[in-house]
């Protein structure tokens, strides 16, 4: 709009300043024009007439008339006696005549305006009577043959062609002007299109919108920017996509390095309070060992017991460390293969079943008889003696975890647990259930291990798969937990890409996890090569559940007789406190 207007006014300034110079200086214009008229007759004049042989009578019949005619002029010839030779224009013979002689003479100077004088020759204006109109005059004598000599130009025809093309070309400015103020805005449009284009652009480039794009084409300086827009909207977006994404790596790299440290800070604090107790323990055993403070033999065994105890716990944990390290990390390859989890969880729930005992806890399997699955059985069964461990240790009967009173002592659970065990009955509710089954979508299987005791509150449900996190740090210690089991059945379910969970339930707690059924149509594709294991497997699973068996005896005897350590102890304690 802006382009139109200054257009259209550059227009009509122009026009106005042509009229204004066409009114006031036409007239003029062509009064000199009529002079260099007037002035190159004369010199045409001079040439063709001579005192010798006078003048060229055929050159102002004939060649003379063409000038007289395009300039209008009116010409007579004198000699010095100012008798005519030369007449152009017969109508005025005699008044031309009679007035060259009185000019010739200084008469007849009334009303006379010169405009030029030379030395031979005088242009002038002066107005006639009897034509009632001025005239452009120029009188004097012929240089080459003293002749007198007299033209003139009526100056109405000058004032009426000068009136006359001021008024054509007044039409013509308004006619050009109106066609100009059309094309004007027609040019101005077809300009301001694209450059409007190109700022609406700019502005969503600004904007960081790379989407814009100039469409308007052309091969002209505007097309050409146009494409150099695009270009430069490309190789923008293309720049500050790939500053994005190494911004999104840089922040990724930081972030991870500010986990890790985060991490690592977590995991020295953690491990240094874990160590903190048993090497507490080591010491002060290890210096009453030292300081003699354990006379009889029986003492300083059961000093070496506790010294072992908890050697064995810290190593335990190293070793879990180690594990959760290697699986965090990776390094641990995941074989998955085909194998019966029913038959794994039988195993481990017989093999576990004494330390339930224990407990006074019954441990059951309530599930098919073959259960074909898809994964790594030493990881599936590290996660199943887990949550068995976790179950078992964490097992309480079903009143008294639901209302969260008081557990009993330490010595009078003993004594329940010790009459369970040998009765061969579970105490109260306390109960361990194994539960294993496809799924409706007929292609996963949920194995859950469920006990009985006391809520995890609903706070806490989402941070047990945290290293080092506890519930109950009291209670985790006096079964000499560490709180990374729970972590490591997170990283093998991972590791696995499959889903694994905690909820509480009516009377308890159930953990859960699940594995790819191998009867679905998408996993038999490996069916020849798991056949082909399976004699390898079933070898190493024996002699697993062997050593697990040997371990779990061993540990079993060893509690039975940390427990007559402690009777006979205590009756120490009593009997000296009674000598005292």
């Amino acid at each position: 709009m802006e382009l139109s207007v200054l257009f259209i006014g550059l227009l009509l300034l122009i026009m106005v300043a042509m009229l204004v110079m066409n009114t006031a200086y036409l007239t003029r214009f062509y009064e000199l024009r009529l002079q260099l008229t007037l002035k190159k007759a004369y010199h045409q004049v001079d040439q063709h007439v001579s005192a010798k042989e006078g003048a060229d009578q055929e050159y102002f019949t004939q060649s003379f008339r063409s000038i007289e005619h395009s300039g209008n002029i009116s010409l007579v010839v004198s000699d010095p006696e100012f008798s005519p030779v030369i007449v152009v224009n017969r109508e005025e013979d005699d008044i031309m005549a009679a007035r060259l002689n009185a000019y010739s003479m200084g008469l007849d100077q009334e009303n006379v305006t010169i405009i030029e004088q030379k030395e031979n020759y005088v242009i002038q204006k002066k107005p006639d009577d009897k034509y009632q109109m001025e005239f452009l005059e120029m009188w004097g004598t012929l240089p080459s043959s003293s002749y007198h000599f007299m033209m003139r130009i009526p100056m109405d025809s000058i004032r009426m062609n000068a009136s006359i093309s001021n008024e054509f070309i007044l039409y013509t400015m308004l006619l050009t002007g109106l066609v100009g103020i059309i094309l004007i805005g027609w040019l101005s449009q077809r300009i301001a299109k694209p450059v409007k284009e190109l700022t609406e652009i700019s502005a969503r480039m600004a904007n960081l919108d790379f989407n814009a794009k100039y469409t308007s084409g052309g091969r002209n300086e505007i097309g050409q920017l146009g494409e150099n827009f695009n270009r430069m909207s490309e190789t923008l977006e293309k720049a500050i996509s790939e500053l994005k994404t190494a911004n999104n790596e840089l922040q990724k790299n930081l972030d991870e390095k500010t986990k890790i440290d985060d991490m690592r800070r977590e995991f020295l604090s953690n491990v240094s309070h874990e160590l903190k107790t048993p090497l507490a323990l080591i010491q002060g055993y290890a210096e009453g060992l030292q300081d003699s403070v354990a006379d009889d033999p029986d003492s300083r065994e059961y000093y070496c017991e506790v010294i072992v105890d908890e050697a064995e716990k810290m190593n335990a944990l190293v070793q879990k460390l180690l594990t959760l390290n290697q699986l965090e990390f990776g390094e641990e390859e995941v074989e998955l293969v085909r194998f019966d989890l029913a038959e794994l969880i039988r195993g481990k729930v017989n093999s576990s079943r004494i330390l339930a005992d224990q407990k006074g806890a019954s441990l059951e399997y309530d599930g098919p008889g073959e259960l074909e699955v898809w994964g790594d059985e030493f990881k599936v069964e590290e996660v199943l003696t887990n949550y068995l461990s976790n179950a078992i240790n964490h097992v309480d009967d079903d009143e008294r975890g639901r209302s969260g009173s008081p557990r009993p002592s330490v010595s009078s659970e003993t004594e329940e647990v010790s009459s369970a065990a040998a009765s061969g009955k579970t105490k109260g509710g306390r109960r361990i259930i194994v539960r294993a089954g496809v799924k409706e979508d007929n292609s996963t299987v949920r194995v859950s291990v469920f006990n009985t005791g006391s809520h995890i509150p609903e706070e806490d449900l989402d941070k047990v798969w945290d290293k080092f996190y506890k519930v109950d740090k009291a209670r985790t210690r006096e079964y000499g937990g560490s709180g990374v089991g729970l972590s490591i059945v997170r990283a093998i379910m991972e590791s696995f890409h499959q889903e694994f969970g905690v909820q509480n339930t009516e009377d308890g707690v159930e953990f859960w996890f699940e594995l790819e059924y191998a009867g679905s149509k998408s996993s038999r594709n490996g069916e020849e090569r798991s056949d082909a294991d399976a004699p390898d497997r079933a070898s190493d699973r024996k002699m697993r559940r062997a050593r697990e068996a040997a371990e779990k005896e061993a540990l079993k005897r060893m509690k039975k007789e940390m427990q007559k350590d402690d009777v006979a102890l205590d009756a120490e304690w009593v009997s000296t406190t009674n000598d005292s």
